[in-house]
């Protein structure tokens, strides 16, 4: 998120950078286990973070500052440099990710405690064969994920469309990400609101991408504090029970996954958890307005429209009730183009594995398969 100001202070050239590439590396070593890790003092990133929180909080009362309006043309162009002590730091689309906040009623304040707190960031190291590095805020209410120069480059060329959607289809799968950052590091990072909040009760996560090769996790021992993201083939015998809820669940998998199809990506991923539902807690959801879905006009402030946002429950993200369990659902990681790579990718795994599924595919069957999964696992 940061980069180096000119000069000895800024600890840049090659030596440097070989030795940070070298603590990169001990520190996956280090981390054989998976779960948080608190970036204390003595953690290795805890200066990098700190320069994180101090670019973030600049960058914020920027926009706290700038009421948040329906996003013009160069709103989704914006590229803003902020200049600090020993680094800079630069946003894209600031204006436009404030306005999709304020429209899911996350104020600029809350946001700012949240990233800036003075709490430490957490390490997250997961099971993901991602190469995707992962921070997240104390509160554990926001990841920020690393991504290469290519998947931003194709998230910003088409962050009006996917605003678009968003704006049509309010109860929408993909609201997820937030401000991006850079790193001096040569990393992009992005911001987005985590699936799994708030996670006290949560007692299982899955990562869904509807296929069967490399799909199985080990479940953590029992009574291990580890965090365990299981895959498809551990949620095998289970079902999402949603009641009432399924059919419309279902169709807004269909509706999002779709318009992912059009976008021509694939090896998206639908995260999802489950906690017990206390006694009070059944019954909660609040009631769909009329005149909402598939064919709805485009309508500036959609927070009204979320049935999903429970009374108690701050989430703007598809936290939705069935008759005994909570669900906590998003659809992330949506910017793997089925370019050439892919297509060789797909060539050799159809070698490789002939007969099972695997996740590289073409957009169209990648979209149906996980539709049909979704379908065969909900009642």
């Amino acid at each position: 998120m940061e980069t180096p100001a000119e000069g000895p202070a800024a600890g840049s050239g090659p030596r440097s950078a070989t030795v940070k590439r070298r603590r990169w590396g001990g520190l996956r070593q280090q981390w054989k286990l998976l779960g948080l890790f608190e970036i204390d003092q003595q953690h290795d990133f805890y200066g990098l973070t700190c320069r994180m929180k101090e670019g973030l909080a600049a960058a914020i009362h920027t926009s706290t500052h700038t009421p948040p309006a329906v996003s013009r043309d160069d709103d989704f162009r914006s590229k803003v440099t902020q200049v600090h002590k020993d680094f800079s730091l630069e946003t894209f689309g600031g204006p436009v990710f404030a306005a999709l906040r304020a429209s899911l009623g996350i104020t600029e304040d809350e946001y700012l405690q949240s990233l800036c707190s003075e709490s430490c960031y957490l390490q997250f190291i997961s099971n993901s064969k991602s190469k995707a590095d992962f921070f997240l805020t104390n509160d554990k209410r926001f990841f920020l994920k690393t991504q290469n120069k290519r998947e931003i480059k194709f998230l910003l060329s088409n962050l009006k469309i996917y605003v678009e959607h968003l704006r049509k289809f309010p109860h929408s799968l993909l609201k997820l990400l937030d401000r991006l950052i850079f790193s001096y590091w040569q990393k992009y990072f992005i911001v987005m609101q985590s699936v799994f909040y708030p996670d006290e009760r949560i007692n299982a996560r899955y990562d869904i991408k509807g296929c069967q090769v490399s799909r199985w996790t080990d479940p953590a021992p029992e009574g291990s504090q580890i965090i365990v993201v299981l895959k498809d083939l551990n949620f095998e015998g289970q079902f999402i029970t949603l009641g009432e809820e399924e059919e419309e669940e279902e169709g807004q998998v269909e509706i999002d996954t779709g318009f992912l199809e059009r976008l021509n990506v694939l090896d998206y991923s639908l995260l999802l958890a489950h906690q017990p539902l206390h006694h009070d807690e059944r019954n909660q959801n609040l009631p769909r307005p009329a005149g909402t879905g598939a064919d709805s006009p485009d309508i500036p402030d959609f927070r009204a429209q979320n049935r999903r946002l429970l009374p108690n429950l701050k989430n703007p993200l598809h936290v939705i009730d069935g008759p005994e369990q909570r669900y906590f659902i998003g659809i992330i990681d949506v910017f793997t183009v089925y370019g050439l790579k892919k297509r060789l990718e797909h060539l050799w795994k159809s070698l490789r594995h002939h007969g099972r599924s695997f996740s590289t595919v073409s957009p169209q069957e990648y979209s149906g398969r996980l539709r049909g999964w979704v379908r065969d696992h909900s009642q």
